[in-house]
C-alpha cells in the first residue's frame, strides 16, 4: 500500500475506520501467511485412455488409465458428469436429491474405443481420450468438453518430473481433495461457431459476454460501477449457451475461486472451415463435476428451476413500486417523503431503511432517537399501503456486550482462523465478527435474530455486504482465504465457502422467517448469492454508478440473472451515487417500472430519488409510468407465478422464443416482458426516437395503436413521456380496471392466426395455491372473440374484455 492508498481509505471510511481498515489487511495477509501454505511443487495430469467401463442406470462410469468419469442422464434429460469420483451431492445449488435415472439411457460401446449414452432428448458420447461430447437426438453438435487437465500437489518431489502449466494441450478436470487447495484444474469446451454465451450471473457488460475473462469470485467493487467492471457482488459459473444448433446450460458445480474465459467462434474461418467458439473454465480447486441441460430456452430454465429450486414467491405488495434510501435520517423523513407520494397522487408500496437507522450500524438495533417508536412507524404507513424493509448486514460488532455478539459466541456461530480465533473485519459498526452461514445450527440462530425486525415492524428484508466484505485499502475486501467454515460439518476454509456466503446467509433469513411467520411469504432480496439463490428471493445491482453507462448495465444485469434462474431483480433506479440530471432519472425510472423489482436508492452522499425533484416535466412522466406499472400488476402477478411454476423469468432476451434469428442474439438494449410485451428502453442522451428489432409477427405499438410485421427493425418514436412498448398480436393480458377490476386485454390476432395468454389471480401474500387460467384469442368475421380454455373444452372468459389494435 503506497500512501494514497491510504488517504483513500481515510477519506471513505474516516480517520479512525481507516486506520481499522489497513490494519485489517495487513492482518488479514498474516493470517493466511500461517495458515494457508504455499501450494508448492505441482505435477499435471490428464485422464489417459479409457481402460473400462461399467454401465449403471441413466449412463455409468468410465475408467481412464489416471481417471474416471461418472456420467448419467436423468429422467428429465438433464446430464452430469464427475470426474475422479465427484457426485452431484453435496451441493449448495440444488434443492433436494440429484433427479433420478434415465432407465432407458444405457452406456454401450462407440466407434474408436469410446463410449456413448443415447436418451430420448440429447445423445453422449465418450472419447477413449476423455473428450465428452452432447448432441441433439438429430446428431447435431451442442457442446464438446474436451479431456481435462488438473495440478495436483506433488507429496514427494522425486517421484516424477513436475509439469509447467502451460504445457500440453488445456481440457480441465478436478479432485475434490481439500489439503492445500487440492487440485487446480481447467476445463476447455467447444461450441458451435455461430453460439452466443450468456449468464455467469450478473456482469455488468452483458447480457451478451463477449470475448474475455470473467473472474467467479462475488465481490464488492466498494464504488459505483460500470459495464467494464468486473466482477461484481453475485458471480455463478452457469453458463447459457444460444446457437443454431440448440440451447443448453452448462454449469460447473464448484464454488472455488475461478475464471471463464470465452471466446466467440468464426463461421468459414480458415480454408472454409469454422472455428468454434471455446469456453475455458480454470479452477483454483475443488471438484470438477458439470450438469448440462438442453431444449429451448423455456425447457432449459424449466430444468435448471427442477435441478435447483423454484424460485421464492415475492409478496403481492412487492411487485409494486418501492423507495430506498441510505440517509432517511429519522421517522420525520420518512413520513414527509412518504406524504410526498400521497400528496402527488403516487403509488407508493414500500420503503426501505438502510444502515442509519440502526444504533451505531449495529445489526439489529434501531437509533432510538431518531426513530423513537418505529413499530407505531410501521403501522402507520401499513394503514397507507406502504410496507416498511430492512437491511440486514451479516457483520456483527465484535464488542462483548452487544446481545448480538453476546449470543452468537454463546453458540460458536463466528468464523475462526486455523489457530482457532475469530476472524475479525472492518465494516460499518467497526471491528467486526462474521457468522459462519455454512453451518445449520448457525443458521437456525440467525433465523432467530428476525423476530426483533419483525417486532419492529418490518415486513421484509434486504440482505447487503454479504460478499462478505471486510473495509481494507488494499488486497481482497473479504475473509481470509484460509478461515475455516463448517461447510455443513464437512469442513473446508474460505476459498470454498465464500461464494456461497450470501447464499447459505439467504437461506437462513428465508427460513428464519418462515418459522416466524408461517402465514406469509417472506420477503428477502440479497447483494450476493450463488446458483440456487432464487429458492430464497432475490437480487439488485447493488451500486450501480449514476450515469448513461450505469443504466445501460441495470438492464444487463436483469436479463443475464435471468438466465441464471433468477427471476426477481432490479437496479438502484437513478443510479447508487451522484446526481442523474433529469432526463437520466426519468429514463431509468422509466425502465425501472417495468423490471420485476422496481425500487429507487441513493447513497447518503448522492442526489434525491424522489420523482418531484427533479422538475414538474419529469414528475409527470413519471406518474404516467407508475400509472402503467400498476394497471399491470395483474400480469406482474401471474409472471410472478409462472416464474415459480416454470422457472421462466420475468424478463427475458428478444430471442427468447426465437433462438435461432441470429439477429435477435445479438440484441441487447430490449427485451420481452412475458410473452406479450416486447419494452425498449431508452439508453442514450438525448434519443427521442429509437431502432427496435422485432421477433416474427405482428406487434402493436401500444401508444400509437400501429402495426408492424416481424422479424426486422422498426424505428419508433420515444418521446420523454415514455417507452416503446409493443403488444404481441393475439396476446391477452391481464390488467387492472376501474376499481381495481380484473380486466382482460386483448391486443387483436392476425388474420388467420391466433393467440392467448394466461392469468393466474392474485391469493394475497400467504400460501394459498392458485391456478393458471387459459385464454385464447381469434378473429372471426372481423371480430375478436376471447374464449376460456378448460379441461372440457371452451367457455366465455368470465372476465370484462378490452380489444386494442382493431
Amino acid at each position: 500500500m503506497d500512501g494514497r492508498e491510504l488517504v483513500r481509505s481515510m477519506k471513505v471510511f474516516g480517520s479512525v475506520q481507516g486506520l481499522r481498515a489497513v490494519w485489517s489487511a495487513w492482518r488479514q495477509r498474516r493470517t493466511d501467511a500461517w495458515g494457508m501454505p504455499p501450494r508448492g511443487a505441482e505435477r499435471a495430469r490428464v485422464p489417459g485412455l479409457a481402460v473400462e467401463a461399467e454401465p449403471a442406470p441413466g449412463g455409468g462410469t468410465v475408467r481412464f488409465a489416471r481417471s474416471s468419469l461418472r456420467i448419467r442422464v436423468s429422467s428429465g434429460g438433464t446430464v452430469f458428469w464427475g470426474w475422479d469420483g465427484a457426485e452431484p451431492l453435496p451441493s449448495y445449488a440444488l434443492a433436494g436429491e440429484a433427479p433420478e435415472a434415465d432407465p432407458r439411457a444405457s452406456l454401450e460401446p462407440d466407434t474408436d474405443g469410446g463410449w456413448r449414452i443415447v436418451s430420448e432428448r440429447v445423445t453422449v458420447t465418450v472419447s477413449r481420450h476423455g473428450a465428452v461430447e452432447l448432441r441433439t437426438p438429430g446428431g447435431v453438435l451442442l457442446r464438446r468438453d474436451l479431456p481435462p487437465r488438473w495440478w495436483e500437489p506433488v507429496a514427494d518431489e522425486g517421484a516424477g518430473p513436475v509439469a509447467d502449466e502451460g504445457a500440453g494441450p488445456v481440457g480441465a478436470g478436478s479432485t475434490g481433495s481439500a489439503g492445500a487447495g487440492g487440485a487446480r484444474w481447467v476445463q476447455r469446451s467447444e461450441v458451435p461457431a455461430d453460439a452466443r454465451f450468456f449468464g455467469l450471473g450478473g456482469r455488468a457488460g452483458g447480457p451478451r459476454l463477449r470475448d474475455g475473462s470473467y473472474r467467479l469470485w462475488n465481490t464488492d467493487p466498494q464504488r459505483g460501477f460500470d459495464p467494464g467492471d468486473d466482477p461484481l457482488y453475485l458471480t455463478m459459473p452457469v453458463q447459457f449457451v444460444v446457437s443454431d444448433a440448440g440451447t443448453h446450460l452448462a454449469f460447473h458445480d464448484n464454488s472455488w475461486d475461478g475464471r471463464v474465459t470465452l471466446a466467440e467462434g468464426e463461421e468459414g474461418a480458415g480454408s472454409g472451415h469454422d472455428r468454434p467458439g471455446t469456453s475455458e473454465v480454470r479452477m483454483s480447486g475443488g471438484p470438477l463435476r458439470c450438469w448440462v441441460v438442453v431444449g429451448t430456452p423455456a425447457r432449459v430454465l424449466h430444468g435448471w428451476a427442477a435441478l435447483t429450486g423454484a424460485p421464492a414467491l415475492p409478496p403481492s405488495w412487492a411487485l409494486g413500486p418501492q423507495h430506498a434510501r441510505w440517509g432517511f435520517g429519522s421517522a420525520r423523513e420518512v413520513r414527509r417523503v412518504v406524504a410526498g407520494y400521497r400528496e402527488r397522487g403516487l403509488p407508493l408500496s414500500a420503503v426501505h431503511l438502510d444502515i442509519d437507522h440502526y444504533d451505531g450500524h449495529r445489526v439489529f438495533t434501531v437509533d432510538r432517537e431518531r426513530f423513537p417508536d418505529l413499530p407505531g412507524l410501521a403501522e402507520e404507513l401499513r394503514e397507507q399501503g406502504v410496507r416498511l424493509v430492512s437491511i440486514v448486514d451479516p457483520a456483527v460488532r465484535a464488542e462483548p456486550g452487544d446481545p448480538v455478539y453476546d449470543g452468537g459466541a454463546a453458540v460458536d456461530a463466528f468464523v475462526k482462523d486455523a489457530r482457532g480465533q475469530e476472524v475479525r473485519g472492518v465494516v460499518w459498526p467497526g471491528e467486526c465478527a462474521y457468522p459462519d452461514f455454512t453451518d445449520p445450527a448457525v443458521r437456525e440462530w440467525w433465523g432467530g435474530l428476525y423476530e426483533e425486525r419483525l417486532r419492529q415492524g418490518f415486513a421484509g428484508v434486504w440482505h447487503d455486504m454479504n460478499e462478505p466484505v471486510s473495509f481494507v485499502p488494499f488486497g481482497d475486501p473479504t475473509l481470509p482465504r484460509s478461515a475455516r467454515h463448517a461447510l455443513e460439518g464437512r469442513g473446508g476454509d474460505h476459498r470454498e465457502a465464500h461464494n456461497v456466503y450470501g447464499l447459505a446467509m439467504a437461506r437462513a433469513g428465508y427460513e428464519g422467517l418462515r418459522r416466524l411467520r408461517p402465514d406469509e411469504r417472506p420477503f428477502l432480496f440479497s447483494r450476493s448469492g450463488w446458483a440456487g439463490m432464487q429458492r430464497y428471493g432475490g437480487t439488485w445491482s447493488g451500486d450501480v454508478a449514476t450515469g448513461w453507462p450505469g443504466l445501460r448495465a441495470s438492464l444487463a444485469l436483469v436479463l443475464g440473472l435471468g438466465l441464471c434462474g433468477v427471476p426477481y431483480s432490479g437496479p438502484d433506479v437513478g443510479g447508487f451515487d451522484g446526481s442523474p440530471s433529469p432526463e437520466l432519472f426519468l429514463r431509468w425510472y422509466q425502465l425501472g417500472a417495468w423490471l420485476p423489482l422496481f425500487r429507487t436508492h441513493a447513497a447518503i452522499d448522492a442526489g434525491r430519488r424522489e420523482p418531484w425533484e427533479f422538475g414538474p416535466e419529469v414528475l409527470e412522466h413519471a406518474r404516467v409510468a407508475l400509472a402503467e406499472r400498476e394497471r399491470l400488476r395483474p400480469y406482474f402477478t401471474t409472471l410472478a407465478r409462472l416464474a415459480r411454476m416454470t422457472g421462466a423469468p420475468y424478463v427475458r432476451p428478444v430471442w427468447w422464443g426465437t433462438p435461432e434469428d441470429r439477429a435477435l442474439r445479438d440484441c441487447e438494449d430490449a427485451f420481452l416482458l412475458g410473452d406479450a410485451l416486447l419494452v425498449a428502453p431508452v439508453l442514450t442522451r438525448g434519443a427521442d426516437r429509437r431502432a427496435v428489432r422485432l421477433p416474427r409477427g405482428r406487434w402493436y405499438d401500444t401508444a400509437t395503436g400501429r402495426a408492424y410485421e416481424g422479424p426486422g427493425q422498426v424505428l419508433l418514436d420515444a418521446p420523454l413521456s415514455r417507452l416503446p412498448v409493443l403488444a404481441r398480436a393475439g396476446a391477452v393480458l391481464p390488467v387492472r380496471g376501474e376499481g381495481d377490476e380484473l380486466v382482460l386485454e386483448v391486443w387483436a390476432p392476425a388474420a388467420g392466426r391466433t393467440g392467448g395468454g394466461l392469468v393466474v389471480r392474485d391469493t394475497g401474500d400467504g400460501w394459498e395455491a392458485a391456478s393458471i387460467e387459459r385464454y385464447q384469442s381469434r378473429l372471426v368475421d372481423g371480430r375478436v372473440v376471447v374464449e376460456r380454455v378448460t379441461d372440457d373444452g371452451v367457455e366465455e372468459p368470465g372476465l370484462p374484455v378490452r380489444v386494442r389494435g382493431l
